[in-house]
């Protein structure tokens, strides 16, 4: 039996960003169960846009070795994703992109070996973001990654926080607790 250990992340690093709420109030519940949890923000850990030429001529940044190290020691990555013109984010697209990449004895996509993800959303849109999620959904699964079935998009969200970034409906709130619980019960597995 492995212990779940939960790297939480949002593809957006805008300061006040939902995704960034939504993101912390799953950590915070996951700490509360039988998890191992990290909280990052990706604005730590800034990389250039992907390209081969840099990426052969300077090699891998130490932004993205250092992140890729992170996600290596966890077994769970959960992503809250903004939604941009039915997609995910660029900076989420890069992100992975960069994590992808051979560097010396670490081969192409290992960072996302045996990795299982859990994807949430929040837009203040009525979708919540879930056109996005199904893009997101797909490139991680093209990349190995297994993507549990549960997956919550949260309408309205700019009235979907308190002051304190906690959802306000408590069904929305109970729904992304039991989804956990189930991620948390898979990666103890």
């Amino acid at each position: 039996m492995s212990k779940a250990k939960i790297l939480f992340l949002s593809g957006s690093s805008r300061k006040g960003s939902l995704n960034q709420q939504l993101a912390r109030q799953a950590y915070r519940m996951a700490a509360e169960m039988d998890a191992e949890v990290t909280l990052i923000d990706l604005a730590d850990y800034p990389m250039p846009l992907y390209d081969g030429d840099l990426e052969s001529a300077e090699g891998i940044p130490g932004t993205v070795k250092a992140l890729r190290d992170i996600l290596m020691a966890h077994n769970g990555i959960c992503i809250a994703s903004p939604e941009y013109n039915g997609s995910f984010s660029p900076l989420l697209k890069n992100t992975i992109d960069w994590l992808s990449r051979p560097d010396g004895d670490v081969p192409a996509l290992a960072a996302y070996h045996s990795k299982t993800a859990y994807l949430l959303s929040t837009s203040p849109g009525s979708l919540g973001g879930i056109r996005g999620l199904v893009m997101l959904r797909m490139l991680l699964s093209n990349i190995g990654v297994m993507v549990m079935p549960d997956q919550l998009a949260i309408p309205a969200a700019n009235q979907a926080f308190n002051g304190q970034g906690e959802l306000t409906d408590n069904r929305q709130a109970e729904l992304l607790q039991t989804q956990l619980r189930r991620f948390v019960a898979h990666l103890n597995r």
